[in-house]
């Protein structure tokens, strides 16, 4: 009798007996990432090339996107403390917020949260390169390039970390940590000893928008909320880290903690060196931040040019891995194309790297000829937003059906605690959607029900193998059907 996906996942969830809690030794070796890396990891994530230019578009709303960065930095933190609780219940599942859908949900369930966040983790890379290309540009003192060169630059941005995942696992760790530091301590800098220059009257009015407090309101929720993206990023590779079941909860919350700290202090500080006149003109905030604390410097727009170019590749390399991650696991489960799954003797599926970087490198080109400008990159921000947030909203609706089913054996105040995390988990995913807008709801929709086909192939070929059971009201099989095919329906004394 074929297993159920809850049944398969709780199987594979049980610690072998030689070391509870972790993985067997001959799988030692894939957990390359340990807090550290994981750690760094979703820093890296997180953090990448969209602070370099959030304290101009937070200024365009008002000092009152502090408080909005704020509230999304807690909604952040929370979703992190979620990712914890579901994989110390789930330690060693593989796919993450996939493997969370699919457990309490079936299969089509488990699809459809997979394809939706493959889909927002390329085209989240897209985004990223996108930016990271105007730095690049900056650092080399390249003046209107054409479209030809910045695709040249955008091929690099994406096939290096490529390059490095291929390599292994420990490689792009050791890479991740280097360039978490290298990008995180210049802008600790500015966050702390910034404020020795800050000057009360560049911060400008409360909602400065013009409009109502509602739309100022919408414009920095949608910055925050991209730049949030990647809390997940040790939940979704938990198959590599050692120790799971402690270290990707842990993991997620520090590294989430971090950069919210950091979003604040840096967004806030800039807001008070630069006047509110220009900084809600310029998309080089920094340069103008660091000429205020060091001026008649010639460096200042060099040097951050460099920070963000190093921030970009190390969010793309993080992202790279969790791209390829999350296609490996659906594809292990019969959910996904099987070449995703191929995986070299390092237990590096290739593949995946591959066409994880192709799709984005065919989508840049198509971007840097056609010339559609920031429209490109502004559609695929909100895209990412959308898309993820239907996968982090059925992980939250994992947790509070595991939680209000009964099968929880804690009661009092820790089932209280962790209820109010699994539902502030629904309603700020719901929120996620909102804010994406309708029209990117609308068109991120079709591209989820394109995917559907996709799940419809591939459950055909899985009945037809029989690694799938057939819906439960199958009729019996015609008088003129082929014979050789076991009638896989019901018996009719089950059906009475």
């Amino acid at each position: 009798m074929s297993q159920t996906p809850r049944d398969r996942d709780a199987s594979a969830t049980e610690p072998p007996a030689e070391s509870p809690g972790q993985a067997p030794r001959s799988q030692q070796k894939a957990h390359a990432l340990g807090l550290t890396s994981a750690t760094g990891l979703v820093i890296g994530s997180v953090v990448g090339t969209g602070v370099f230019t959030m304290p101009a578009v937070m200024a365009g709303a008002g000092t009152m996107s502090i408080v909005v960065l704020a509230v999304v930095a807690v909604g952040a933190m929370v979703l992190a403390l979620l990712f914890g609780q579901l994989t110390k219940r789930l330690p060693h599942s593989d796919g993450g917020l996939y493997a969370y859908a699919r457990y309490e949900f079936g299969d089509f369930a488990g699809y459809l949260v997979g394809w939706s966040y493959w889909i927002s983790a390329w085209a989240g890379n897209a985004a990223i390169v996108a930016s990271w290309v105007f730095y690049v540009d900056a650092m080399l003192d390249l003046h209107d390039p054409s479209g030809l060169v910045n695709w040249g630059i955008a091929l690099t941005g994406l096939w290096v970390p490529a390059i490095v995942n291929l390599v292994g696992v420990q490689q792009m760790a050791w890479f991740q940590n280097i360039t978490v530091v290298m990008k995180f301590l210049p802008l600790l800098f500015i966050g702390a000893f910034g404020w020795i220059f800050v000057n009360n009257a560049n911060f400008g009015a409360f909602n400065a928008t013009g409009g109502s407090l509602y739309s100022g309101i919408g414009i920095a929720a949608g910055v925050a909320l991209f730049s949030f993206i990647g809390v997940e990023a040790a939940a979704i590779t938990a198959k590599r880290v050692r120790n799971p079941r402690v270290n990707v909860g842990r993991a997620s919350l520090i590294g989430t903690c971090a950069s919210a700290v950091l979003y604040v202090l840096v967004t806030a500080a800039v807001m008070g060196l630069v006047p509110h006149g220009t900084l809600v003109n310029t998309g080089s905030p920094f340069v103008d931040a660091f000429q205020v604390m060091f001026p008649g410097t010639a460096w200042a727009g060099r040097f951050i040019a460099v920070v963000a170019v190093i921030s970009g590749i190390g969010a793309l390399n993080g992202w790279t891995l969790i791209v390829t991650e999350s296609s490996r696991a659906m594809a292990q489960d019969g959910l996904f194309p099987r070449p995703f799954a191929w995986a070299d003797r390092n237990g590096t599926a290739w593949f995946g790297i591959v066409v994880g970087a192709l799709l984005p490198s065919l989508l840049m080109l198509w971007r840097y000829l056609s010339g559609p400008g920031l429209t490109v990159f502004t559609y695929l921000v909100n895209l990412t937003v959308m898309t993820v947030a239907i996968a982090y909203f059925f992980s939250a609706l994992a947790q509070l059906t595991y939680l209000v089913s009964h099968r929880r054996r804690v009661e009092g105040r820790r089932l209280a605690r962790d209820i109010v995390v699994a539902a502030t988990g629904v309603v700020f995913s719901m929120w996620l959607t909102f804010a994406s807008g309708y029209q990117v709801v609308y068109q991120g929709l079709v591209v989820i029900l394109a995917g559907m086909v996709g799940y419809a192939l591939l459950n055909a070929r899985r009945q037809r193998l029989g690694e799938s059971a057939e819906p439960a009201g199958s009729s019996p099989a015609e008088p003129d059907a082929d014979p050789t095919v076991a009638d896989r329906s019901i018996p009719a004394k089950e059906v009475a």
